[in-house]
């Protein structure tokens, strides 16, 4: 058998042919990583060709496009995909609903960051203040990070408090918290009395 081209594809040479069906097979084989594959999404992708070569492009059904650049380990760059939208929220505590700033999430930059926006109050209008941390809900399975994820917060600065700012938190996996579980945003305040609702605007990242 020759090896032609710049894909070296195995193919009979001068008198040969293809009469075992172990050709057939090679050059099979050795056509397939030069083909573009297909993937549901990022999970598929990762499912089906975690272990591939490098240089294996790969779509998604929304278009995305991948090329992997190793093929020792699961490393892609992204040569296109389409504009994230707010396709994911959190689930509220109890006593908490969404403020006038609609709640969304949404995973961009490859899967690597969750960038959030919306305002929480109160179901009741009361302040929302506690000497320690207040569990404001938690945010959905994909959106969870490995470890502790911090970043600031804008609050109301209606009544006493003169504080504008607070500190929001994401309980990740390998986080223990007395405030909350895995996944949990918590919101910690030391403004006088507390206040009206909380942006949860801002970002973090999942790696």
């Amino acid at each position: 058998m020759a090896n032609l081209g710049y894909a070296e594809l195995p193919v009979p040479a001068g008198g040969q042919s293809p009469t075992v069906p172990a050709h057939l097979a090679a050059l099979a084989e050795a056509i397939d990583p030069h083909l573009r594959q297909t993937a549901t999404d990022l999970a598929d992708r990762t499912t089906k060709y975690a272990t591939a070569p490098a240089h294996t492009l790969v779509t998604a059904n929304d278009g995305t496009m991948w090329l992997k650049t190793s093929s020792v380990s699961d490393t892609w760059v992204t040569i296109w995909e389409p504009l994230p939208t707010w396709d994911r929220t959190l689930t509220l505590a109890s006593g908490f609903q969404e403020g006038d700033v609609e709640i969304g999430l949404m995973i961009v930059d490859s899967g690597r960051k969750v960038e959030l926006k919306g305002r929480i109050e109160k179901t009741d209008a009361t302040k929302i203040t506690n000497p320690n941390a207040v569990n404001l809900g938690s945010v959905p399975n994909d959106c969870i990070p490995p470890e502790l994820r911090t970043w600031p917060g804008c609050c109301s600065m209606a009544g006493t408090t003169t504080d504008a700012a607070g500190r929001l938190e994401v309980l990740g996996d390998s986080t223990t918290s007395a405030y909350g579980s895995t996944g949990d945003l918590l919101w910690w305040y030391q403004g006088t009395d507390g206040t009206d609702w909380v942006d949860i605007s801002g970002y973090y990242w999942l790696i």
